[in-house]
This record gives C-alpha cells, structure tokens and sequence, in this order.
C-alpha cells in the first residue's frame, strides 16, 4: 500500500503505523495530521476514498474528507466553553434558564455543565427520533426538552450518544439568538482558522464531495451490534456484549434514539448540523482545530488562539469517571471532552479530545504540545479505543522519545 504525504524528522515512526494499518489492520482509505506547538509535523494518507469495490478504485487524497461521528462531539464543545469565555453563557446555571421548556419533567436541576459532562440523565428518548425528525432543528430539541431523566440529573454519569447534540445545539440557540452550534463554528473556528471542518456541510461541499472531496462511508452495523472491543487487547467485557444485545438497556436506546439508523451519506444528513456525531473534517482540520485549542498555529492564521489557558484547564478538569450507565466500561470526561484513561488512551495523562465510532479521532496533549487527527472510511464496530488510531498515538509517543503509557 503506497503511503503519500510527509513527516518531519523524527516522527517515521508514525509513517511506519499508518502504513501498518493498512497491511495488518484492514485499513481502507485514511489520513492522519500532527501538530506539534503549532506547527504541521505529519501529514499522510493513503487507500481508497470508495466503499464500494464495483466502482473502482478511487483514490484517497490529500484534501479528502469524511464524516467523523462522534469527534464531533470534541469540536462542537468548543462553542459553549467559548460563550462561557465571552460571558454569555453560565456553566453552572440551570439549563432551563436558557431554554424555558426544557425543565419539564423533574429537569429544573439540570445544569449546563451536565450537558457538557454527561451527567444530564437524558441518553435515551421514550419515542425515538425518526432520521428526518432528527434532520429537523426544531424536533430533536423538542423531544429532549419533553423527555424525563433516566437518573436524578447530576448524580451519575452515562454518555450521551446522540442526545447530546440536540441539547447543546438548542443551548447554544438560546444563547446566541438563534445561531446554532454549526455556524457558530462555521463563522468563529473553521472561517478564522481556515479549516476543512464542518458541522453541516455546505452545498458547495456537497457539490464537491460528489467529484471526491467528501469520501463515503460503509452501511452501518446492524442495530444491536456492539463494539468489537473497548481496550488495548479490543477484548469486550461479558456486560458490554450484554447491554449491546439487549434492547431495553440505556447502552442499545442511547444509540438508538434515531431509528432506523440515518443514511451518512445522505446530502441531507451531511447538511443537517448535528453536533453529536454528523461533522465532517480532514485529518488536518481536525488536527488543526486541535493545535488551536491549545497554542497558536502556524501559517497565514498565525495568531490564532481558540482557548486561553483557563479555559483549557476547564475542558480537561475531571468532571465525571468511573463506570459509564451508558457504555458500560469505566469512561472519564472533563467538559465536553473525554480525558485520557482506559476506554480513551491518548497521548498521555492530561490529553483531552473525543473518539467517533469507527475510528476517527481527535485530541490535544498540551504538556507535549501535541495535537492529532485521524479520518477514516474503514468502518469498526469499536466506539472508543480503535486499533488503528491508537498505533497511531502510540507512534506518535515513541516520536517523542516516551514510552508507553
């Protein structure tokens, strides 16, 4: 498998990874970007852009973009903690203060910060979104804001797979006036970072994406179909498999609160701005979009910062850990980011950023001064710890003269 791209002195060992995925690993079509203090180390790519060998193959390129699931989540979290920055939003104000309606039901206690640490009690849906209720703005809000908690808000803590998008959408809204979370990050991240990142894909992209900008992804699993794994040895624990295959649990009706599953490459879904899992990014953009979250990147956007320094220590500050009521493995979450632990191995200890379901990654080590994206079209059933991403971190970490951690 030919492997095209650069990498800086030092950093082959992530070249040799990359390639490795695709040898050992089943890897498909994908890229990955490095950061290091704001200036672009690794740059790679490789496979097919196609999921669909009757076609042909078509080559993945060095602008190829692809729908990241939940990595969106990383991006999308950024918006609230820079309202909390500007002083327009409250971290610790209830959420019902924003938006009048959502208290229904037992939720006047529900926090803004509960939204961000997963702690709301609101993974699942009683009534499931259909795919074009849940492309609807006004529909996704709506159904959270009427649904009850699964658990006494803020006293535990269970991911919010999907849920979470529509109420940090609606919050931002709020907020804003109206402007929900993917043209504030299309307007106030990607415009002045120049970045390949969206949440809601232009139709221009779109346009694009049909002549090979945007890759396909595969059909997703069949519903109930749990990870393949949630650690190093991608071994999944008994209660995992269990709570995938039951479909009354919080693990299965968290994922399923769109039902049938939506089409990703659907123009429709890849318009529609959904920040849990619908955005849309290169290896760099994500990359990028990391490196600004902790320094300032090179280039023309030079200058460029996204987070100060308190806002930082804010997004990676443990705010939940321990066993997840959602994915059922032990999970750790600061606000809006998963930190650094078993279920999540980045870089090191005080990494912060978020997986997407399939392998796509994205974080930032700011002690290391590192920030890493990873795309890619080759589909696993893993939701966090993905064999592939992960050889890359740890090449990235022997780069750095590090051993394992």
């Amino acid at each position: 498998m030919d492997v095209h791209g650069t990498v800086a002195e030092g950093f082959e060992p992530v070249r040799d990874a990359f390639a490795r995925n695709f040898t050992a690993l089943g890897e498909r079509g994908a890229a990955v970007a490095v950061y290091r203090d704001g200036r672009k180390v690794v740059d790679l790519w490789g496979g097919t852009r196609n999921v669909d060998d009757t076609t042909g193959a078509e080559p993945w390129r060095r602008g190829t973009a692809q729908v990241v699931r939940s990595a969106t989540k990383g991006v999308a979290a950024a918006v609230p903690l820079l309202l909390h920055r500007r002083g327009e939003l409250d971290l610790d104000a209830p959420v019902g203060e924003y938006w009048p309606e959502f208290k229904a039901h037992g939720k006047e206690r529900v926090l803004v910060r509960h939204v961000l640490n997963h702690r709301a009690g609101l993974p699942v849906l009683d009534r499931p979104l259909t795919p074009a209720d849940a492309l609807d703005p006004l529909r996704g809000p709506a159904a959270v804001a009427a649904q009850a908690p699964a658990w006494e808000p803020g006293t535990d803590h269970g991911y919010h797979a999907l849920t979470y998008g529509w109420l940090l959408d609606e919050l931002v809204r709020r907020v804003t006036g109206g402007r929900g979370a993917g043209q504030w990050i299309a307007d106030e991240i990607a415009a002045p970072l120049d970045l390949d990142l969206w949440v809601g894909l232009p139709a221009a992209e779109e346009a694009a994406g049909r002549a090979g900008r945007v890759g396909p992804l595969p059909d997703p699993p069949p519903s109930g179909t749990g990870p393949s794994g949630t650690g190093p040895r991608l071994r999944p624990k008994r209660s995992v498999t269990e709570a995938y295959g039951n479909p009354d649990s919080l693990t299965r009706r968290a994922f399923a609160a769109i039902t049938p599953s939506p089409d990703q490459n659907d123009p429709a879904y890849r318009a529609a701005a959904l920040p849990a899992a619908g955005g849309i990014a290169t290896a760099d953009g994500l990359a990028r979009f990391y490196a600004a979250l902790i320094g300032e990147v090179d280039g023309v956007t030079r200058g460029v910062r996204l987070f100060d320094p308190a806002t930082m220590e804010l997004a990676r500050a443990e705010e939940s850990a321990g066993p997840d009521r959602v994915l059922v493995v032990g999970t750790r979450f600061g606000l809006g980011y998963m930190l650094h632990g078993s279920a999540s191995p980045f870089l090191s200890p005080g990494s912060f950023g978020h997986p997407g379901r399939g392998g796509s990654l994205g974080f930032a080590d700011p002690e290391a001064g590192i920030a890493l994206g990873y795309v890619t079209n080759g589909f696993r059933k893993s939701v966090t710890a993905d064999p592939r991403a992960q050889a890359l971190v740890r090449a990235v970490r022997a780069s750095l003269g590090a051993g394992p951690s």
